[in-house]
This record gives C-alpha cells, structure tokens and sequence, in this order.
C-alpha cells in the first residue's frame, strides 16, 4: 500500500471512528435513564424497589405499622351517632402524611354493612391521633359497630427527626352548661409568632374507667370543632357543645388540636 491510499485509510478510519463514537453516545443518552426513586427499580442503594437509602420513603421493613388503638361509636344527639377512633404511628422517626384509612359500619340486622366512610390521616413521629367522624346515624338505619382499619402498605413514610408541627398548648380545659347541654371549654395558646389559621381541635370525653387503663378508653362523649384564629403569641378558646346528657359522669377530658403536617 502506497503512502497516498494508507492516509486515504487512516482518514476514513478516523471518520468511522468519529461517526461510531457519535452513534454510541447517542445511543446511551436515548436509551440510558438515570436511577431515581421512581424508576420501579431496586437501585442506587436502596433498600427496596424506590424506598430507602437515598429515597425519601422508607420501606415497609423499615417501620411498623401504624395502629388502630380503638374505634368506638358516640351518641351525641338525640337520632344521632358519630364516631371517634384514636390511631398510633409507634414511630419515633418516621412520619406519613394524607394516609388513606376505611371506616366500616355495621347494623342490627345480621351484623350487616350499613356503609363505609374513606378519609385521610397525617401521622406525625410517635403520635396518636383521634380520628373524629360526625354524623354516620341519622335517622337511618341503626349502625351497632365500626372499624376504622389503615392499610399496611398505605402510609407512605418518610424520614423526620422530629415532629416538623408547631401545635397550640392546651389550657385550662373545663366542663360548664348543664347536665342536659354540657360544654367544654379549653384555652389554645400560640407561643409561635405565626398565627395559626383554622385549627381544628377534637375532644375525647372519658369515664373513670379510662384510669383503670382501658384499651378503648372509655370514651363516652366526643365532638371537634374549628378555631378560626390563634394569633401569634396569644390565645384562644376552643369550645364544644353537646345537645344531650353524657351517658356517664366524666372523669378526664383529653383535648387534642390536629395540625397537618407541613
């Protein structure tokens, strides 16, 4: 081979190589898709497909389960049934928000589904939250029982140090009106110096047996109610009304204010 055809060679063989780099390239950047955590693949580190590691959701094998303490059925009214129920997440560092739960309700008549509720909870680290739903008996058909039951794989956990909330402390709760029409007052206060909007608060009212350690807690009376305004660095009052005699003497009243998780 003369020296014109091997430069004619070493060119066409650069081209080539050039043109094959080119198509390579191409070909990962169409192709390639960098790991992420919502790739439906168990890469990058983590500990399942797209949760743990660098994800911000944990595992399931990473958490356990958030429970359902109680659910127990209220009459306030007269022809009226609410219910109240009480959630734990027993996890120190993990908190899921908007988790999805089923509140089932039965009637009289062969322990029958009368109807079933969806809602959402936030579940803050190491928190128990009651979870109020007014009004499931209205004249109706008789509802006899209720289960609020939380999916296993429906609380999407993230990790938190700490609780990321700032909730109002509560003061100075006390029982007034009559034994016909009992109210219940309690004082929020703000420390923060953001006012705090709408603060919706539930109320548990529990008979003596709740010091004896009941499970359920004995909850005989509840109701929520929405507090339009705390403002910075003040105060507000909370109040809830019945328009029926507890069935029982109340012995302890547990004021719980639900802020969403940021």
């Amino acid at each position: 081979m003369d020296w014109a055809s091997r430069r004619r060679f070493i060119i066409l063989a650069l081209i080539a190589a050039v043109i094959l780099a080119f198509l390579a390239i191409l070909g990962f950047v169409t192709f390639y898709k960098t790991p992420s955590c919502s790739d439906g693949k168990q890469n990058q580190g983590e500990a399942g497909v797209d949760c743990g590691g660098p994800c911000p959701y944990l595992c399931a094998s990473e958490v356990s389960a958030a429970k359902v303490l109680f659910t127990r059925l209220v009459s306030n009214e007269a022809g009226r049934t609410d219910v109240i129920a009480s959630v734990e997440n027993p996890n120190g560092g993990a908190a899921a928000k908007a988790v999805p739960y089923v509140l089932e309700l039965y009637g009289v008549a062969g322990n029958t589904l009368v109807r079933h509720v969806n809602g959402t909870i936030d579940l803050p680290p190491a928190a128990t939250v009651p979870v109020f739903v007014p009004g499931v008996s209205q004249g109706g058909q008789e509802v006899t029982s209720a289960f609020l039951t939380i999916g296993a794989d429906a609380p999407k956990w993230y990790k938190t140090a700490r609780d990321p909330r700032v909730l109002p402390v509560v003061t100075n709760t006390t029982l007034g009106g009559t034994v016909a029409a009992p109210r219940i007052d309690a004082v929020l206060s703000n420390a923060s110096v953001m006012p705090m909007n709408d603060v919706r608060a539930i109320v548990l009212v529990h008979s003596a047996s709740h010091e004896d350690g009941d499970a359920s807690g004995d909850v005989i009376a509840a109701s929520q109610t929405v507090v339009p305004l705390v403002p910075a660095q003040g105060q507000a009052t909370a109040t809830f009304t019945w328009n029926g005699a507890f069935p029982e003497t109340p012995a302890t009243i547990e004021v719980v204010p639900i802020i969403p998780l940021p």
